[in-house]
C-alpha cells in the first residue's frame, strides 16, 4: 500500500494530465457538450465526437486512470491521494459538459428526432462521414493488415446495428450486463451505448426508471445499471489504452471500420421495417436505407445540412489540430 499523499490540494490537483489554464478547460468542456448531445441519440456514439475533436486517446487514458489505486486510496480515507492518481482536471471538465449537454439538450434532440427526422439525421450523416476522413488521416501507414481491419470494423458494426431489438429478462444481473455492454459500446466510435440498450430490449426500462429514480425498486436497478458501467468502464477503457498503445494503427484501423459501417444506422431516409413504442411515443428499431423518392425542398435542406455537418467536422479538426 502507498503512502498517503503529503502534498497539498492544488498540487493533488496538478499531479496528472489535464486542461493547465481557464481558456483549455472550457475548450475541453464544450467537447463535453458535443459528446453528451450525441449519446442522447440512439445510433450517435460520442466516442466518435472524441475522435473528431481530437481527445479520444486522452479519454481512454483518463478512464484507464480508474483502477484499484483509486479504491485503494479510496478505503483509506486518502483523498488528495486519490485526486492526485486519478485525471481529475481533464474528467471534471469533460464530464461536466457531457452531463450538461444530456440534461439540456435531451428533450431538444428527442422533438428534432420526432418532428424534424431527415433534417437531423442528414446533418449527423455528414458529421460521421467527416469523422471518417479524420479518423483515417490518424492511421500512420494504410497496408493490407490495416485495411483487412478496417473491413473487419465495417462488418462488426453492420451486424450490430441491424440486429433486432429481443425480449430479455429483467432480473438484476441482466441489468448489470446491460450496463457493462452499453458504457462499453459508448466510448467506441460508431456504435451508440442506447442503440445497444434497445438491441437488449431494455432502453425503455432503463430510462423509465430514470422518471422516478426515488423509488425503492428504482433505486437497485439505477444502482446496480450504474455498478455494470463502472466495472464495464475499467475493464474495456484498460484494453483500449492497451491496444492503441502496442496495436496503434490496427486499433484505429478497426474504429474508423467501426464509423464506416454504422452510417447506414444514420442515413436519414429507411424502409421502416420494425417499430417499437418507446416512452409513449413510436420509433423506428429497424429499417432499412432507401434513396429519396425525389427532389424537393425537404431533399435540398437535407443535401444543406450534410455539407454543414461535414464542413463543421473539418473545421473543428483543423482548429485542433493547429492548437495541438
Amino acid at each position: 500500500m502507498k503512502k498517503k499523499f503529503s502534498g497539498t490540494w492544488k498540487e493533488a490537483f496538478g499531479a496528472s494530465p489535464g486542461p493547465e489554464s481557464v481558456r483549455q478547460a472550457a475548450v475541453l468542456y464544450i467537447k463535453g457538450l458535443c459528446m453528451g448531445s450525441a449519446d442522447v441519440i440512439p445510433g450517435v456514439s460520442g466516442g466518435t465526437i472524441a475522435l473528431i475533436t481530437g481527445i479520444y486517446e486522452q479519454l481512454i487514458a483518463a478512464l484507464k486512470s480508474l483502477d484499484f489505486k483509486v479504491v485503494q486510496r479510496l478505503l483509506v480515507l486518502d483523498i488528495k491521494g486519490m485526486l492526485a492518481e486519478i485525471h481529475v482536471r481533464f474528467l471534471a471538465s469533460l464530464l461536466l459538459g457531457i452531463l450538461m449537454a444530456i440534461l439540456s439538450l435531451a428533450r431538444l434532440m428527442n422533438y428534432l428526432l420526432a418532428f424534424q427526422p431527415v433534417s437531423t439525421w442528414s446533418f449527423f450523416f455528414g458529421l460521421i462521414a467527416a469523422s471518417i476522413l479524420v479518423m483515417g488521416k490518424q492511421v500512420g501507414s494504410w497496408s493490407m493488415t490495416t485495411v483487412i481491419w478496417f473491413v473487419a470494423g465495417i462488418i462488426a458494426a453492420s451486424v450490430i446495428v441491424n440486429l433486432l431489438p429481443v425480449t430479455t429478462p429483467e432480473a438484476l444481473w441482466f441489468i448489470f450486463l446491460c450496463g457493462v455492454v452499453a458504457i462499453c459500446a459508448m466510448i467506441l466510435p460508431g456504435i451508440s451505448g442506447a442503440f445497444i440498450l434497445l438491441i437488449l430490449g431494455k432502453y425503455e426500462f432503463i430510462t423509465g426508471t430514470l422518471k422516478n429514480p426515488f423509488l425503492a425498486q428504482n433505486m437497485v436497478i439505477i444502482l446496480v445499471f450504474a455498478v455494470g458501467c463502472v466495472v464495464g468502464l475499467a475493464a474495456f477503457s484498460r484494453v483500449l489504452n492497451y491496444l492503441l498503445q502496442r496495436f496503434h494503427n490496427l486499433t484505429l484501423a478497426f474504429l474508423t471500420g467501426l464509423i464506416t459501417g454504422s452510417l447506414q444506422k444514420i442515413w436519414p431516409w429507411k424502409q421502416v421495417l420494425g417499430t417499437r413504442e418507446i416512452n409513449g411515443k413510436l420509433q423506428v428499431i429497424w429499417g432499412r436505407p432507401i434513396l429519396p423518392a425525389g427532389m424537393d425542398n425537404e431533399v435540398v435542406t437535407a443535401v444543406l445540412l450534410a455539407l454543414l455537418g461535414f464542413i463543421v467536422v473539418l473545421v473543428i479538426e483543423r482548429l485542433s489540430r493547429q492548437r495541438g
